[in-house]
């Protein structure tokens, strides 16, 4: 099986991304996606209103002000909330009737990227095309077209929302049920040094847990180093130390989940989404009986949910493809092996908080610790090569990579999957399989790779 990835010139998979203050990290760009992004939202009868966060990478002060100065210079006011987890971003967007959202975070890289994604007045991420428009609109920006320039007595304004986070949090507060606490509850938080720093030791704090905080001290360069969802074993360690009941490790920008049990064991996006499909399944509360995830998910997760009546709709990698999915068959949970966990009725992207609390409102409606929970799952040995490329030709325009990879698909027949792609945000490309032999499939999986660095060489 193979993804040939994204097409566009500056949106990947997950916005743009790169390296700061190199293109197309740079502040011109980001001027020019400001400008961009008032014009495709502007408003017929007021002015347009773009909420701008970010998270807590040192980089995020220069963009952040170049894309207020493009949107203000184009007729649109910016509503800014400062550090703030992605998900967060996507809400204040929605309850303060904003025409759009701009989130700078390059998620779970090193401080030295950064990022810029968009979200709609509804708070979900913008589809393919809307985001080639936004471009084609740059474009002409860079060419010298004025005609996108606001009048004198045009130019927008800028202002601070103060409460976003008090909003934020109250929304989070909402995904666990009222009659129930974390009172007397031991929970590790590792928040990467990002931007949940604040936010998510609050919300556990006020909902009654004892929380023991990692990753809370950003200085602008220390987000995702060594820590957070990258680095679960930190807070695997800190629960065995402190014989707290679970762990919760977020990435930089708070939309990814990594657990650990009460035994310090780390539980991953399958597993997260094998016992909340379980658990909804076992309610009749879940849309469908289906479950959404990628090509990345592990065979385990399919069979778990099959056990249970369930089926696993798979996407392209990528949570906005999972989102896209689900909207399309109105299906409720969905997300993704590295931690993005979707559940529509409480939020419209990836939450890392709001699926830890999903997750102790099963333990706590169970009774069950997570280490009890996560064995609904039993896991496929999958082995990933990543490596990188010097250009990204079409996976079914090279035959010869294309015979390797069938070969590999007839040997593990319906006990196991080859996954062959592209990444969307690097100069990259993954080898993923699975199967019942471990030692086996790393091997083929070693001669795929081979092949493919052979007809991708210049």
């Amino acid at each position: 099986m193979s993804d040939t990835g994204n097409t566009r010139k500056l949106f990947g998979t997950d916005g743009i991304r790169g390296k700061a203050n190199q293109h197309p990290m740079t502040a011109e760009v980001a001027l020019r996606l400001g400008m961009a992004v008032a014009h495709r939202f502007k408003h017929k009868d007021r002015r347009g209103r773009i909420v701008i966060g970010k998270d807590t990478r040192l980089s995020g002060y220069m963009l952040e002000s170049a894309l207020e100065a493009g949107i203000v210079a184009a007729g649109a006011d910016v509503m800014l909330v400062g550090p703030l987890p992605t998900p967060g971003i996507a809400f204040v967007t929605s309850s303060m009737r904003a025409d759009a959202g701009v989130v700078i975070s390059a998620s779970h890289n090193a401080y030295q990227d950064n990022g810029i994604k968009l979200f709609a007045a509804d708070g979900f991420k913008l589809p393919d095309e809307v985001e080639g428009q936004v471009e084609a609109v740059m474009a002409k920006i860079e060419a010298g077209d004025e005609a996108f320039a606001a009048g004198a007595d045009e130019i927008g304004k800028a202002f601070r929302i103060h409460d976003a986070e008090g909003r934020y949090i109250q929304s989070l507060k909402h995904a666990f049920p009222k009659d129930r606490t974390l009172d007397g509850v031991r929970i590790v938080v590792d928040c990467a040094n990002g931007a949940a720093y604040q936010v998510a030791p609050r919300v556990f704090t006020e909902l009654g847990a004892d929380v023991i905080e990692l990753g809370t001290s950003p200085d602008g360069r220390n987000i995702n180093e060594r820590c957070g969802a990258l680095f679960p074993e930190n807070a695997a360690a800190e629960v065995r130390r402190t014989r707290a009941e679970i762990g919760v490790s977020l990435d930089g920008d708070a939309d990814r989940l990594i657990m650990s049990d009460e035994r310090g064991q780390i539980v991953d996006g399958d597993q997260i989404l094998a016992i909340l499909g379980r658990f909804l399944m076992s309610k009749g509360k879940l849309p469908g009986n289906t479950v959404v995830a990628t090509v990345m998910s592990n065979l385990g997760l399919e069979r778990s949910l099959a056990q249970v009546g369930a089926t696993l709709v798979r996407t392209s990698v990528g949570d906005r493809y999972v989102v896209e999915a689900m909207r399309a068959g109105g299906f409720m949970l969905g997300g993704e092996q590295s931690g993005h966990i979707l559940s529509l009725e409480h939020a419209s992207t990836g939450d890392g908080t709001m699926a830890a609390l999903l997750v102790m409102a099963v333990m706590e409606e169970t009774g069950k610790p997570l280490s009890e929970l996560a064995k609904c799952m039993t896991r496929f040995p999958q082995v990933l090569v990543n490596f990188r490329v010097p250009q990204k030709i079409p996976i079914e325009d090279l035959p010869e990579l294309q015979k390797i990879i069938a070969e590999v698909e007839a040997e593990l027949g319906n006990e196991g999957r080859v996954l062959v792609r592209y990444s969307g945000t690097e100069a990259k490309a993954r080898v993923m399989i699975e199967g019942t032999d471990e030692n086996h499939i790393a091997l083929r999986a070693d001669d795929i790779a081979r092949v493919m660095q052979k007809v991708l060489a210049p």
